[in-house]
């Protein structure tokens, strides 16, 4: 979906020719003879997902004075979950950039000026200096309030700034994360880990999306510089000290913009009563399966994930939510979200209708997802659309764990290990069995006890027999 970016014309006092117009108030058509000035326009922040507040500023792709084409990636922003490229819907010219890379913005307020001339880019740095040097009115004050400070050829209309559905590549010679050498493209961690590391982007190579800068890229250069200065290092004699790079003893570190969302979230989820189960489900037959289709590209998380969506749609209930306190919603579609760490926070990137879709498709989808993911480059429907999810830390050797309940979802399912375990069986011996712990943490407002143990019983029995998974 095309995230909207408005912007507001300012004043010019430029001589042009003018035409008639509509303009904000009836006093500034005057006669037949009035003429339109030459547009400035104030391009806002925009809200690329419904949970963002403000955005932080990761790099301008165009300078000041660059002429822009409708359809050119002017910005790239990041939310609270993502990085998005923002172009514009205006040819004109980037007059004067408002906020800085690194800078962030609430939503709404002016990050840049967009001239429709170059004789108004001046003119555009000026008033950009001397908003900066006073304070402003809010983007949403009533217009009639702020028109005595704005000369009465105020021109009203609005330009727009979209970020495109999906990225686009575009064949070049010159690296897409340098830009010429004007700009080094990189992911807001990875230009906070090349200062720490000392690493000159501009010399790095990006292996992300257009060549975007990731963290690894980063770590592998200052790797790689380390590794060449390791015998100067050794004849200096110099101690080593054995601490993790790019992190500084005692320092405090502000939250990164999806840091501060997850805190948020998780803050209000404390509001809603929970209550969690803990379930033993044998998975030999799981595993069996795995290993006989792992070839075709299929991954454990997949089969999990299909796992549930089935047990789901047979217990619409534990995939309802709550979001008012009054009522609950029995949702439409299985849509489970799957959790990912990330450099700096945490991102659920959501398998949609995953009852429905073949096991192979959604593996898939899903290494698609998680490459979205850590190049930060999920559209807001690709992580925010769940209405279950896994947590799965099983392959890190963690047995059991509880997972926190996300804000607007049911239930929550943290996986443990599958591990060899001792069990008795059915008639009177000792044997071994493959075995994982799953527990659920779900909104008791709507969930019961009895309800999340029938749900459990189900993707047992599926896990157990996964002959469903490969339909």
């Amino acid at each position: 979906m095309a995230h909207l970016l408005h912007t507001t014309f300012l004043p010019s006092s430029s001589s042009l020719p003018q035409k008639p117009c509509l303009s904000s108030s009836p006093s500034h058509i005057s006669s037949s003879r009035t003429r339109v000035h030459a547009k400035i326009r104030e391009i806002f922040m925009p809200a690329l997902s419904s949970t963002m507040t403000e955005g932080k500023i990761v790099a301008w792709v165009k300078s000041e004075g660059d002429k822009l084409s409708k359809g050119e990636s002017v910005v790239v922003v990041e939310s609270d979950k993502a990085d998005m490229d923002v172009e514009t819907f205006y040819d004109g010219y980037l007059a004067a950039i408002m906020v800085e890379e690194g800078g962030v913005a609430a939503i709404g307020s002016a990050i840049a000026l967009l001239a429709e001339s170059q004789e108004e880019i001046e003119e555009a740095k000026s008033k950009a200096a001397a908003s900066s040097s006073s304070s402003s009115p809010a983007p949403d004050q009533n217009p009639s309030a702020a028109a005595p400070a704005l000369e009465s050829t105020v021109a009203v209309d609005k330009a727009v700034v979209v970020a495109p559905p999906s990225p686009s590549v575009v064949a070049s010679a010159v690296h897409p994360a340098s830009e010429g050498g004007k700009r080094v493209v990189a992911s807001p961690y990875a230009k906070k880990l090349g200062n720490e590391l000392k690493v000159e982007l501009g010399r790095v190579i990006g292996s992300g999306p257009n060549g975007r800068i990731v963290a690894k890229d980063v770590e592998a250069a200052a790797a790689a510089a380390a590794e060449l200065g390791s015998t100067g290092a050794k004849v200096s004699g110099a101690p080593s000290v054995h601490a993790r790079p790019g992190i500084e003893l005692g320092s405090v570190v502000p939250f990164t913009t999806m840091q501060g969302a997850v805190s948020r979230n998780m803050v209000e989820s404390l509001s809603v009563p929970t209550f969690r189960v803990g379930y033993t489900i044998t998975t030999d037959a799981l595993d069996a399966l795995y290993k006989k289709i792992k070839s075709k590209g299929v991954t454990m998380t997949a089969l999990l994930a299909k796992a549930t969506a089935l047990a789901l749609v047979k217990h619409p209930l534990i995939n309802s939510s709550c979001r008012d306190g009054n009522s609950f919603t029995y949702n439409s579609s299985v849509n489970i979200a799957v959790a990912v760490a990330m450099d700096g926070g945490l991102i659920t990137p959501v398998l949609q209708d995953a009852d429905k879709v073949d096991i192979y498709s959604l593996s898939r989808k899903w290494k698609e997802l998680v490459d979205k993911a850590r190049a930060k480059q999920l559209q807001p429907q690709e992580y925010n659309t769940g209405t279950f999810t896994l947590s799965n830390l099983g392959m890190f050797g963690v047995d059991r764990f509880d997972a926190i309940l996300p804000p607007g979802t049911g239930a929550i399912m943290a996986v443990g290990a599958s591990q060899p375990t001792v069990v008795g069986t059915k008639d009177g011996r000792i044997g071994m069995k493959n075995q994982m712990q799953v527990n659920v943490t779900a909104d008791h407002r709507v969930i019961y006890g009895a309800d999340l143990a029938a749900f459990l019983q189900t993707l047992a029995k599926i896990i157990e027999d996964p002959k469903d998974l490969t339909f």
